[in-house]
């Protein structure tokens, strides 16, 4: 298990160095200049010369590569054109609530495909599989940059229950869970109803209900751990997904966190802050995918990890 997890963890470097060289290269490929948005297109000549060379733009890009490199290895992020902050501490500003509004929309999806899932699974065929089904279809349908508003007119404009935008208290952070985990519920409430639909079929449930257990029973006391093993690792790469997900939600609902950090900077030209939020999502991507695959192996004592 050692040997496994220092192997992932040495896996890191390469993604890390493929992710900062793709990143670079795209977004100093993109036209536009930096320097430019910063001081207007009116700005003398002068002035830009000197804005771009006071903030090293003026370099050969394989020196500004290579210096941006160096600075990765020593967690160094470089320092944000338009803010003129350091990167690292914008991250550190933002993350928490990028990472809070993920793990709202998880809930939120883990809330409703759960009871969608069973109560399909457990009568293919009848009146409750075809209910829940026809939600996961409809919430898998619809794109978040259209429920997003569609909930804000609902329920902060005409009915006012709820705040319109920003982050504050558990009010706040209703209808952008639910914004962004309503696609993944349908996912999983699909993916759990499929997999009780194959464990019902097993030998060891037909030995539960020749015990005299319920169809029910049987199904939610010995069926339910073995299914969720898929779930499970749907669960994990799909965490990587909220987190991409956020920046349109972040948009829609003015939330504070490293998506609507990402497209501000990509707006600005802002390369170290584009550079730094790319590979702040890119890891922590890679660092759940790895965290699933521990998970996995506890919900299914029939996974070794070599």
């Amino acid at each position: 298990m050692i040997n496994y997890l220092l192997r992932r963890l040495l896996a890191l470097v390469p993604v890390t160095l493929g992710v900062a060289t793709l990143t670079f290269a795209i977004i100093h490929l993109v036209p536009g200049d930096p320097v430019v948005a910063m001081l207007g297109e009116t700005a003398a000549p002068a002035d830009i010369v000197g804005m771009r060379h006071q903030l090293g733009l003026d370099r050969p890009l394989l020196v500004q590569y290579a210096a941006y490199l160096g600075g990765l290895a020593v967690g160094d992020l470089g320092e944000s054109i338009s803010y003129r902050k350091p990167v690292s501490r914008l991250i550190a500003e933002r993350f928490p609530a990028t990472i809070e509004l993920a793990a709202a929309g998880m809930l939120v999806a883990v809330l409703l495909a759960f009871p969608l899932g069973i109560i399909a699974g457990a009568n293919p065929g009848g009146a409750g599989d075809l209910g829940a089904m026809g939600f996961a279809i409809v919430g898998i349908s619809i794109p978040h940059i259209y429920l997003g508003p569609l909930l804000m007119i609902l329920f902060s404009l005409d009915l006012r229950w709820l705040p319109l935008t920003g982050r504050g208290g558990l009010e706040h952070l209703i209808l952008p869970a639910v914004t962004l985990g309503t696609a993944l519920a349908a996912i999983l409430a699909r993916m759990l109803r499929q997999s009780l639909i194959r464990v019902r079929e097993s030998d060891y449930m037909r030995t539960a209900l020749s015990k005299g257990l319920s169809a029910r029973a049987a199904l939610v006391r010995h069926g339910l751990k073995n299914a969720l093993t898929s779930v499970v690792t749907i669960i994990g790469l799909q965490m990587g997904g909220l987190l991409s997900g956020t920046l349109i939600t972040e948009i829609i609902f003015s939330w504070p966190g490293i998506g609507r950090l990402l497209i501000s900077a990509i707006g600005a030209r802002d390369y170290p802050v584009v550079e730094g939020c790319v590979l702040t999502f890119a890891m922590t991507y890679v660092i759940v995918n790895m965290a699933t695959d521990f998970v996995y192996a506890i919900v299914d004592p029939r996974v070794r990890i070599s």
